[in-house]
């Protein structure tokens, strides 16, 4: 019997998002499959973690005989709760997503999605957040398909160097030119909170806003991938030390 790669899979956006059931199926080709997800969306927790209250987890067959959990906490609690407690042994490699809208440029602080890929890779495993970059319950994974398994099955023939994963952002389009291996863009949310009354008379505010592109003109960074209709690939990195200022900074200090 040959060997089969055990592959671990979460999501911020609930054990019951479509964007999860087509990678589940995706996954279900490659190897064993097992899902920890959130009970209900999590998105933009960020690496967040439960600490002040007990995490609930509870099997669920909504993908039929493949192992699957539902879990009370964050994207990155299940990750941890998935690799302490229900994994029998060591992933092969963890996925997560399919996330309904993009994780590009500084999403990825934000991201639930890749913080649960992010848990994984601090502790040594193999891992890719993928996002399609359409916010709608009914978004077409489709075209999604073959590239996520392309992209997972060269990484689980060629395994990345400790404290890299990737970011994997899949442009709303039905004529993709291909796949773009390249940088972060630098963006910024232009944000304003509407303030606004509830009923009660009492006030509350409502965040708004748009990414703003500081490199609008470069074509090496995924923001251009995806407006130009490519799948941007991001190797990204946990460790947030600036190492091009360390020097610089032992002289002043």
């Amino acid at each position: 019997m040959s060997y089969q790669p055990l592959i671990l899979i979460s999501n911020d956006d609930g054990i019951t998002a479509p964007g999860l059931r087509v990678l589940v199926e995706v996954m279900s080709t490659l190897g064993e499959v097992i899902v920890v997800a959130p009970d209900k969306p999590q998105s933009a927790m960020g690496h967040a973690i439960t600490v002040t209250q007990p995490l609930r987890l509870k099997p669920n067959n909504i993908f039929g005989t493949i192992k699957a959990f539902e879990c009370s906490g964050t994207p990155a609690d299940c990750v941890k709760l998935a690799l302490d407690k229900v994994c029998h042994r060591r992933p092969d490699i963890m996925v997560s997503g399919i996330n309904h809208g993009p994780n590009y440029s500084i999403n990825v602080i934000y991201s639930g999605t890749m913080s649960a890929a992010v848990e994984a890779a601090i502790d040594g495993v193999q891992a890719i957040g993928f996002s399609l970059c359409d916010y709608s319950l009914e978004a077409d994974f489709e075209s999604c398909r073959t590239h996520i398994k392309h992209i997972t099955e060269t990484i689980l023939k060629h395994p990345l160097p400790y404290g890299t994963l990737l970011n994997v952002n899949i442009p709303k389009s039905q004529e993709l030119k291909g796949i773009r291996v390249c940088r972060q863009a630098s963006a910024k949310y232009a944000e304003n909170f509407d303030e606004r009354l509830d009923p009660s008379g009492n006030t509350y505010y409502w965040m708004t806003g748009k990414l703003i592109n500081l490199e609008e003109e470069d074509n090496d960074t995924d923001l251009w991938a995806i407006a130009h209709d490519y799948i941007s690939v991001v190797p990204t990195k946990f460790d947030l030390t600036s190492n091009s200022f360390i020097q610089h900074l032992k002289q002043l200090i």
